[in-house]
């Protein structure tokens, strides 16, 4: 199960962009019928708290998850996006690193951290990040769309578009039609300053 909540609005000089929509935390329900895990109960507890805007709280519990399974991905994603959304980068991305380095496959952790890159002027080290979700989820318009973006704040304009033709593609084939037309906007704007027709 996924806690869905909004974790980015990328704003770039001469353009402007759009809140990642939906990006999620991960939740790990336990399977009916197992003995409850007390770490993953308080990293639920915690994904809770933090839906209903009790950010410290939802840290508090992600904290107990941590002290009881110290290798506990989902909850070291968890904490991050937590942390990020209290405006702490760096603790966001020292927990991001931590569910990488135990192992977490998950295209969010990777996402999440491309985003508190971005946010810390990290423009590369967003890329390669938004490079790894999309390796991991070649339909993940939100990276290709954040990834054109970062590419666009460097001067890559050529490569932005690319990306950002691919991720408002993949926002029309999901159904996400406000995300396709905000996407196809800063295309516009993109291909207009590089006199350049837009693609569709």
């Amino acid at each position: 199960m996924k806690v869905t909540f909004s974790l980015l609005i990328l704003l770039l000089s001469n353009f402007c962009f759009f809140p990642s929509p939906a990006k999620s935390i991960v939740v790990m329900a336990s399977t009916p019928g197992s003995m409850p895990n007390r770490a993953e109960d308080y990293n639920n507890l915690g994904a809770a708290k933090f839906q209903q805007g009790d950010t410290r709280g939802a840290i508090a519990e992600y904290d107990r998850a941590i002290t009881i399974n110290p290798n506990y991905t989902e909850a070291y994603a968890n904490r991050g996006a937590a942390k990020f959304g209290m405006g702490d980068k760096q603790g966001a991305m020292t927990d991001y690193d931590r569910a990488i380095a135990l192992g977490s496959k998950d295209v969010l952790v990777f996402y999440n951290r491309g985003v508190a890159k971005f946010d810390a002027g990290d423009n590369r080290g967003a890329i390669s990040d938004f490079n790894r979700a999309i390796a991991l989820n070649p339909q993940d318009a939100e990276s290709y769309s954040n990834r054109g973006a970062v590419k666009l704040v460097i001067g890559d304009r050529s490569g932005a578009i690319a990306d950002l033709n691919t991720g408002a593609n993949l926002f029309r084939q999901q159904g996400e039609m406000v995300s396709y037309q905000k996407t196809l906007d800063l295309v516009r704007q993109a291909s207009q300053k590089q006199g350049k027709r837009v693609r569709y």
